[in-house]
């Protein structure tokens, strides 16, 4: 199966649509913050971003779902900074600290031909952009740039899912794997826990907008290895936080029960939530069972699931002090 990004660079649609993105950059509206800052300036917003991809960290990727990892890995890119203030968040070292991102502006071109490097030299599966929303505009430019250097496999959006849904539309034949967290259904704790007081109307309005570009059905490949579709990540969180019942049941009743899921129990309290009374402990068993209990009752059936003992097996570390493009492995 070609990618169908391949097609939108024949027909220029490609090109069209990353200039047409690019224009919206001069008053920032790429995702839901709607900043309105001109990024094509170097003003920066909420997520402390401008004109250049920020990226952190590159790598062959193992860790992911199997169909995302296969044998080789996914060639991850993990864009800097975010859109969203996870306390709890695991990649915070470069999600939530402004002050050495600077230092790790790209250009488009380079960003191509890391891209190059991921398919050609390391062998990956696929691209894999992580916490790209506020970055849409310079993922699409670097895959223009990539494809007459010769990027071939499919691209894989590694999302919170706080998504504005007219940026995913332009994605649409561009990324062929979508892979959204879905990490709440009441916003009081969207608030409270990740500064985003709209994130389940967003969210959900996100993974909606995926699904009509790629269907109910993961597309896998004679290898397992995912060439188009959507896996909708569910971390749970303990005391309830994540509202899986709510989100599990919502995804049933409006993407369907065919979705291919994910589910996490990779919960750790790091960054800010050892302070925190709700979230200073990892998951419990009976919190664990009680979701795949849930998965049963709604019939959820398609996707993987962690095992109980994920929780210390995940907790990634960015070792900025040898190669800047590099996620150490645990």
């Amino acid at each position: 199966m070609e990618p169908s990004y391949l097609a939108l660079y024949r027909s220029g649609e490609l090109e069209r649509r990353a200039e047409m993105l690019e224009m919206r950059l001069a008053s920032c509206d790429i995702c839901p913050r709607e900043c309105h800052i001109n990024r094509l300036k170097n003003e920066h917003g909420f997520c402390h971003s401008g004109y250049s991809p920020i990226v952190s960290a590159v790598c062959d990727h193992h860790g992911e779902e199997p169909a995302i990892s296969g044998t080789r890995g996914t060639g991850a890119i993990f864009f800097g900074n975010c859109n969203m203030r996870c306390l709890y968040c695991q990649n915070y070292q470069i999600s939530q600290d402004p002050k050495h991102q600077v230092a790790r502006e790209i250009d488009f071109h380079a960003l191509a031909e890391h891209m190059i490097y991921l398919q050609d030299k390391l062998g990956c599966h696929n691209i894999s952009f992580i916490s790209p929303s506020h970055f849409v505009p310079q993922l699409v430019r670097a895959v223009l740039e990539a494809v007459p250097i010769g990027l071939r496999v499919p691209i894989v959006y590694n999302t919170n899912a706080y998504d504005s849904t007219t940026s995913l539309q332009m994605l649409d034949g561009i990324v062929d794997v979508y892979l959204p967290d879905l990490k709440y259904a009441c916003d009081v704790w969207a608030a409270r826990f990740s500064h985003t007081s709209d994130y389940v109307m967003r969210a959900r309005q996100a993974i909606i907008e995926m699904h009509r570009q790629v269907g109910d059905d993961l597309v896998l490949d004679d290898f397992g290895l995912a060439q188009r579709g959507l896996i909708v990540r569910h971390l749970i969180l303990p005391n309830g936080l994540a509202g899986s019942r709510d989100s599990l049941t919502w995804l049933v009743h409006h993407i369907s029960s065919k979705v291919t899921l994910s589910i996490m129990s990779q919960y750790y309290p790091t960054h800010l939530a050892s302070q925190i009374p709700e979230l200073y402990r990892k998951i419990s068993t009976a919190e664990y069972s009680e979701v795949l209990e849930l998965l049963d009752e709604l019939g959820l059936e398609n996707g993987w699931i962690q095992e109980m003992d994920a929780a210390e097996n995940y907790l990634p570390h960015f070792d900025f002090d040898s190669h800047p493009f590099s996620l150490e492995k645990l």
